[in-house]
């Protein structure tokens, strides 16, 4: 009788989803916007109690039980639950007390209104959590469930705006410690097992819920707030005693900040955080449990001033999400920068007082400007506000648009309203959508209130397209070389007719004075007035205080004469702008790297050293010729080498010996780098840590020295930390130089399981298509393009561009170009989101063949 009428219960549920067309264009596989917005509305008070039996064995599977309550307001079309795994993985479901059959279509579980009421509803459903997103170890795990991948782990309603409550309980091994959103209620101690009982958390987004577990060890402070636990797993002792009272002092510094800038208190029952090694992010925002790469919060005293304010605004970062992303959520993952370019941007504005040695205005251009340009230079480029149909999709849209772009918009944003106008504006948006979500245009209808400047317009051009503009400039003189007319003009890189308001400053330079000059460009063309009758310079500086956007005006004559700028902004934007001269092809690479070689040995500033680094490895290995590498590698190995024999500080002697062994693949620049390694070579003032002895017995496998085994075998023993040593066995068939082994391990990676440390596997790659091992490798270039929506599918969000970054993105060659070009003919209907990372990531083999014929 039974199976009779779970017969007919089935049959009804396909007849309904058969017959209601609305109820299938709802279920489609992911999480559809329209699904979404329909949820919002049919659902509410929504709480999640969950447990989880995690064994020992990371082999075995975790038994887990859902009962989720929720209230329900119309029973027009069925109930869907996200749940992104085999229907094998539910094994049985009740309705408000009521066994069910299982329907699971299209990545979701989907429950007939005939079984609902409105009102409070509860479902009870016992599974087996999903696999994916637990980031299973042998004596630890961790959640990542941004975007959508918390319906990887448990069936729920994975979208940003349905925010709810959790209550946990997990069971794990009798060693392991656990750390969730909420406070511990209860531990119940058994033989081998420890089962914790945790309050109920605050309202969260599925993304934002999480938990930890495993071997770590604990350390609690209470700073001044409340008590805070740090979980950890790092063993350096220098590193540990170095560290961790200065993370519980940059959280405190971050928490007195926020709550002063934004009026508003701590918002949530806890504050506690986690260290984890080779987490694919620096840190993510989980409430009341930040996680973090424990690399960015561990340093020992050789990190350098950047370091350390590169991890105080990491936790500046996550801790600011507590206020702008946790507490006030975007509705859709369309609005996913803004709670980024907030973090970012109140990082700055937290950290920056407690680094006065750094200038951080020339920190922020560098950290940003370079960064930005790399994707909105590219075919590949995008709006800051992408529109988004479906979550699944939602991994695509990260990258340094969201991350670097929309900092310098909203830079701009502050200038063009004032800082105090901006603050109230930000006030009034927490305030008002505390505990709930809001959109960009919600902020700028709020902000628009303390300014006469027309925001909707404004942000328009910033926020909803795409691209930056040429900046070009006319300037006339008379007879006795004074200006007669100095006009700046715009143009859209892209062709099209856009225009970008924003505010920069000119220079004249003169023998004994500079004159500045604000411009304040929101035409197609301006005339600069100001400026007639003034005698004409020597030179002009584009862009002087570093907050212009775009390509600016270049001198090819005058690009000998940046190292002599005094202002380290403006010669750090001089610097930038010469690079993306070089990208359009407008001065050749070795004219350039002839003047960084020049420059970087007399340039002080460290942070304007990196840049120079930067730039001279990557014209180096993007747009030199085999023979112009042959001519420069020698000027480079010999010129750092001898940089490093001279007083330089520690800090640029740090950039200058990794620039040095970016390229000392030469006989005598591999037993330079050998006996660094070895301690025979001794240069005074360079700090090396264990990670940089690791790092350095990589590169002389690669470089083929002789000693290569025996060296990475003693690096291997002398390894102690168990995370890295798992990682440097993982990476060895990487640095084997028998191709039979790299080749056999590049087939591995097609196997889901063996990508599952993905920054393993990125390094990996990375050594395995270097320019010197790509003659062998790139038959495989194909095969990592095929790979790409599995790739996608399986890995976290930077992973996909990541992949090709280090695979097709290290290459330069007609070769690699046929392979692209083929692909994309092959695959006209290619994903738009994965296409845009493909054509960022191969930028400069495009740029390539242009910039590399021009130079033969």
């Amino acid at each position: 009788m039974k199976t009779v009428k779970y017969l007919f219960c089935f049959l009804s549920i396909c007849a309904f989803a058969q017959n209601n067309t609305v109820a299938d264009k709802l279920g489609v596989p992911g999480i559809a916007k329209e699904l979404a917005v329909y949820r919002k509305q049919q659902l509410s008070d929504v709480h999640y109690m969950l447990s989880f039996a995690i064994p020992r064995n990371k082999t075995e599977q975790i038994l887990s039980k859902l009962q989720l309550e929720c209230k329900v307001s119309n029973l027009l079309n069925p109930l869907f639950l996200d749940f992104n795994e085999k229907k094998e993985h539910l094994k049985s479901v009740q309705v408000n007390g009521k066994m069910i059959p299982v329907m699971h279509k299209n990545q979701h579980l989907i429950v007939s209104p005939n079984y609902l009421k409105l009102g409070k509803n509860t479902i009870t459903i016992d599974f087996i959590a999903g696999n994916l997103s637990l980031n299973r170890n042998d004596d630890y795990l961790y959640t990542l469930l941004v975007p959508d991948r918390a319906s990887t782990l448990f069936p729920c309603f994975d979208q940003p705006d349905l925010k709810a409550k959790y209550t946990l309980t997990i069971t794990a091994p009798g060693d392991w410690k656990v750390q969730t959103a909420a406070a511990v209620e209860k531990q119940i101690r058994k033989a081998n097992s420890i089962t914790y009982k945790f309050r109920a958390s605050d309202k969260m987004s599925t993304y934002l819920f999480s938990f930890i577990a495993g071997k770590f060890n604990e350390v609690k402070k209470n700073p001044r707030h409340f008590d805070i636990t740090m979980l950890y797993r790092e063993t350096d002792t220098a590193k540990i005693k170095a560290s961790i009272d200065e993370a519980f002092n940059l959280h405190e510094k971050s928490l007195s900040f926020l709550e002063e800038y934004t009026k508003v208190k701590f918002p949530f029952q806890k504050f506690d955080f986690a260290t984890i090694p080779s987490h694919p992010f620096g840190g993510m925002e989980h409430v009341g449990a930040i996680q973090y790469k424990e690399s960015s919060v561990f340093l020992d005293n050789s990190a350098t001033s950047n370091e350390k304010l590169s991890r105080a605004k990491l936790i500046g970062h996550e801790t600011a999400h507590m206020w702008f992303g946790d507490l006030v959520t975007m509705k859709w993952f369309d609005d996913v920068w803004m709670k980024e370019v907030f973090a970012n941007f109140m990082a700055a504005k937290i950290m920056n007082p407690a680094f006065p040695e750094i200038n951080h205005n020339l920190q922020f251009l560098l950290a940003h400007y370079p960064n930005a340009y790399d994707e909105d230079r590219t075919l590949g480029t995008h709006p800051i506000r992408q529109n988004l149909e479906n979550l699944k999709d939602a991994g695509s849209l990260y990258g340094n648009i969201i991350y670097n772009k929309a900092p310098i918009m909203m830079q701009q944003l502050e200038v063009l309203i004032g800082a105090e106008n901006f603050q109230k504006g930000v006030q009034k948006y927490i305030q008002q959508y505390a505990n709930d979500n809001a959109d960009w245009d919600q902020l700028v209808a709020i902000l628009d209130q303390e300014t006469p400047v027309d925001l909707k317009q404004w942000s328009k051009v910033w926020v909803n397209e795409s691209g930056r503009p040429i900046i070009s400039s006319t300037v006339e003189y008379d007879t006795a070389n004074h200006i007669k007319n100095f006009e700046i003009s715009q143009r859209a890189e892209d062709g099209s007719d856009k225009l970008w308001p924003q505010t920069f400053e000119i220079a004249l330079v003169y023998d004994n004075e500079i004159k500045v000059q604000k411009v304040d460009l929101n035409t197609k063309k301006l005339s600069l007035s100001a400026l007639n009758g003034l005698l004409k310079p020597n030179f002009i500086i584009y862009n002087y205080n570093g907050y212009g956007y775009g390509v600016f005006p270049l001198n090819e004559a005058e690009i000998d004469k940046i190292a002599s700028i005094k202002d380290d902004v403006a010669r750090a934007a001089a610097y930038i702008n010469l690079n993306e001269n070089v990208q359009a092809a407008s001065v050749a690479p070795t004219k350039v790297l002839t003047v960084l070689l020049k420059d970087i040995a007399v340039e002080s500033n460290e942070l304007i050293v990196q840049e120079l680094a930067g730039n001279i490895r990557a014209n180096f290995w993007d747009y030199l010729t085999i023979k112009q590498q042959q001519q420069f590698q020698n000027k480079i190995e010999e010129g750092c080498y001898a940089l490093l024999q001279t007083d330089k500080t520690s800090n640029v002697k740090k950039i200058l010996f990794n620039l040095f062994a970016s390229v000392a693949y030469s006989d005598s620049g591999k037993e330079r780098l050998y006996g660094i390694w070895n301690k025979t070579d001794k240069i005074e003032a360079l700090r090396l840590n264990e990670d940089d002895y690791e790092k350095m017995a990589m590169l002389l496998s690669l470089y083929q020295h002789p000693k290569a085994v025996e060296i990475l075998a003693q690096t291997l023993a002398e390894t102690k930390n168990p995370d890295r040593k798992n990682r440097l066995e993982f990476l060895m068939p990487a640095l084997s130089n028998d191709v039979a082994v790299r080749d056999a391990f590049m087939q591995s990676f097609k196997d889901e399981k063996n990508r599952v440390h993905g920054n393993w596997v990125i390094t990996a790659l990375s050594y395995m298509n270097h320019p010197l091992r790509q003659q062998n490798a790139q038959k495989d270039l194909r095969l990592c393009l095929d790979m790409l929506p599995e790739v996608q599918r399986t890995g976290d969000l930077f992973f996909p561009k990541s992949w090709l970054s280090v695979t097709i993105g290290n290459y330069t060659s007609t070769y690699a170009l046929e392979i692209v070009e083929s692909y994309l003919s092959e695959n006209p209907n290619m994903n738009p989101m994965l296409k845009r990372k493909l054509l960022q990531a191969t930028d400069a083999l495009y740029r390539a063949q242009k910039i590399k014929k021009d130079e033969l």
